[in-house]
């Protein structure tokens, strides 16, 4: 066979599996993409955001803590992992897991390193995870974020996809206050959150120009105000957690190494929960064009000296 002949022919079983597979997509026949609830993940995702933490002090007498806070710079990537990912069942028979692997860099939006670039200050090695509906345990449909942290922790958050809306979010507040580790949990407030009161255990303004009180007090009014005055057609959203969920009815933990576990007068700083949520949303321009942006609130709380204090970061991030 000549080459033309090779080219005729390669084009017409190309133009006909083209009309074959419109024609199924138009009977409903195609097949969902598996990664399901993750499909629009895959590429690079940028912008701003927010960050608060408490983190302990070593020998400064009675105070245990220092509050910091960073405007932030992210770029999230993700890439689709080709194929079935096999698991085996012995309760129940083999399941599919599809997934997208992630990494996820955030900087200081304002304060330079020692190499004279902005300093930078998570980055986070991961894998999103899609889960179809099993009998044992009898869960629906799942996705799980599965993460590794350089501080020494790793994490499994897993959670349910909830039902697409098509409008903005509603974005609940979130509370920096720390509370004690065991019951009755009561809430513990301290000088740091105000923004008016001098401290020396808080970020100075000068590293932080733009953070106000409202941000301190409510770091998801970040995420509301970025999508002020936003026409969000369309938002999913996944909503994670490390403590068994119902659904899902077991998964989830987290690890720490020993440093972070301590031992007598432990821990040092032990990363015992994280719950996040996260929002895809299609934003439709003036033009009549849409763009695909993600949001996400994340909670972890750090035990140390008797108290479990929140860790909150927020980002408004557009799909490049």
């Amino acid at each position: 066979m000549d080459v033309l002949s090779e080219f005729f022919l390669t084009s017409v079983s190309g133009r006909i599996e083209e009309n074959a597979t419109a024609a199924q997509a138009q009977a409903g026949l195609v097949a969902p993409n598996p990664l399901g609830p993750l499909a629009t993940l895959p590429g690079t995702w940028k912008g701003r955001g927010f960050n608060q933490i408490w983190r302990p002090v070593h020998g400064q007498g009675a105070q245990d803590r220092f509050l910091e806070l960073n405007e932030t710079l992210e770029t999230l990537e993700f890439e689709a992992i080709p194929g079935d990912i096999p698991n085996r069942g012995m309760v129940q028979a083999d399941i599919n897991l599809h997934g997208v692997r992630y990494l996820q860099q955030i900087q200081d939006a304002h304060v330079l390193g020692p190499n004279g670039q902005l300093a930078g200050i998570h980055i986070e090695p991961g894998i999103w995870l899609s889960t179809p509906p099993t009998a044992n345990p009898l869960d629906p449909a799942t996705v799980a974020r599965m993460a590794s942290i350089p501080h020494g922790t790793t994490l499994i958050a897993q959670g349910a996809t909830l039902p697409a809306i098509n409008h903005a979010p509603p974005i609940a507040t979130v509370s920096i206050t720390p509370f004690g580790i065991n019951p009755p949990h009561a809430p513990v407030q301290f000088p740091e959150v105000n923004l008016a009161t001098p401290s020396q255990f808080r970020t100075p303004h000068v590293d932080i120009p733009n953070v106000t009180q409202a941000m301190v007090t409510n770091p998801n009014s970040v995420l509301s105000q970025a999508i002020a005055g936003q026409n969000i057609i369309s938002t999913t959203t996944l909503k994670i957690s490390t403590v068994p969920l119902h659904p899902p009815s077991s998964g989830g933990g987290t690890s720490n190494i020993a440093f972070l576990q301590g031992a007598a007068g432990g821990p040092n700083a032990q990363s015992a929960k994280v719950e996040a949520i996260f929002w895809i949303e299609t934003v439709k321009l003036p033009n009549g064009t849409t763009r695909l942006q993600l949001q996400y609130t994340q909670t972890v709380l750090l035990n140390f000296n008797g108290l479990s204090w929140p860790h909150v970061s927020v980002a408004t991030l557009v799909k490049q």
